[in-house]
C-alpha cells in the first residue's frame, strides 16, 4: 500500500496513506497529539497517582509502534521525571529505515541525544528486550494486535491503531478484551479515538471510560481504567 510523508499543522511530520486517506498522526499535529494523548493525559495521569511509587517500574504497552514517535517522546519524558520505563511497541507492518530518517523529529524536540535516541529506537533488533538507556527497556514486536495474548503485563497502554473508519475490526469487543487482559489492576488505556461505538465496546469488556478534552483539531479523548 502506498505510503507518502506530509507536513503536519505543528511543523512535525508523520506518514499518509493515500488508499485510505488516512495519517500515522494526527493532520493537525503529529507531536501535538502525541505529547496530548499518550503523555500528558496517559504516562502523566499514571504516575500522578497518590498510590504510585517514584522506583516502581511503568511497563507501557504501544498498540502501533509505527514512526517510533510516541517511543522517542516517553524516552524523553522519563528522563525528566526519572521514570523507569519498560517500553513494548507492537507493529504488523514496520516502516522503512527511509521513511524513519524522513521523520526529523528530531528537529523539532531540540533534545540533546534525540538523533541517537531515536536511531535506537528503530534499529535495535525486533522480538526481544534492548537497553535504550538504564531506566528505559524497548521491546518491539511484529506482530498483529489480534495476536495478543499477555496477561496482567502492563499499566499503561497506548492504543494508536489506524482509526475505526478505516480498520472497524481493531476497535471492538475483541481488541479491547485482550487489552483489558493485558493490564494490571488499575491500569490504563488511552487512545485518541472519542467514537460512541468505541467507549461502549471498552465500557462491554470492563473498563470504566472518561471523556477527555482532545488534542488540537480534536474535541474529546477516551482513557480506559481497568477496574
Amino acid at each position: 500500500m502506498k505510503r507518502e510523508i506530509i507536513i503536519t499543522g505543528d511543523g512535525s511530520k508523520t506518514i499518509h496513506i493515500p488508499e485510505w486517506d488516512e495519517q500515522y498522526h494526527s493532520k493537525h499535529g503529529a507531536i501535538q497529539e502525541a505529547q496530548h494523548v499518550f503523555l500528558n493525559m496517559g504516562l502523566h495521569h499514571y504516575i500522578s497517582h497518590p498510590l504510585f511509587q517514584k522506583d516502581t517500574t511503568v511497563a507501557i504497552l504501544e498498540m502501533g509502534f509505527g514512526t517510533g514517535l510516541n517511543a522517542l517522546l516517553t524516552f524523553f519524558d522519563a528522563q525528566k521525571t526519572q521514570t523507569s520505563i519498560q517500553y513494548t511497541g507492537v507493529e504488523a507492518y514496520p516502516i522503512s529505515p527511509e521513511e524513519v530518517k524522513a521523520m526529523d523529529y528530531v528537529s523539532l524536540l531540540k533534545e540533546e541525544g534525540a538523533q541517537h535516541i531515536y536511531n535506537q529506537l528503530h534499529t535495535t533488533s525486533w522480538e526481544s528486550q534492548q537497553e535504550i538507556a538504564p531506566s528505559f527497556q524497548l521491546t518491539k514486536r511484529e506482530q498483529r494486535f489480534e495476536d495478543i495474548i499477555d496477561q496482567d503485563a502492563f499499566d499503561l497502554v497506548y492504543f494508536d491503531a489506524f482509526g475505526a473508519r478505516v480498520q472497524p475490526e481493531l476497535w471492538g469487543e475483541a481488541i479491547f478484551k485482550k487489552m483489558y487482559t493485558a493490564l494490571r489492576e488499575k491500569g490504563v488505556l488511552v487512545t485518541y479515538a472519542a467514537k460512541g461505538s468505541v467507549r461502549r465496546a471498552m465500557q462491554a469488556v470492563g473498563f470504566e471510560v472518561e471523556r477527555l478534552p482532545g488534542p488540537p483539531g480534536k474535541r474529546e479523548m477516551l482513557r480506559a481504567t481497568k477496574i
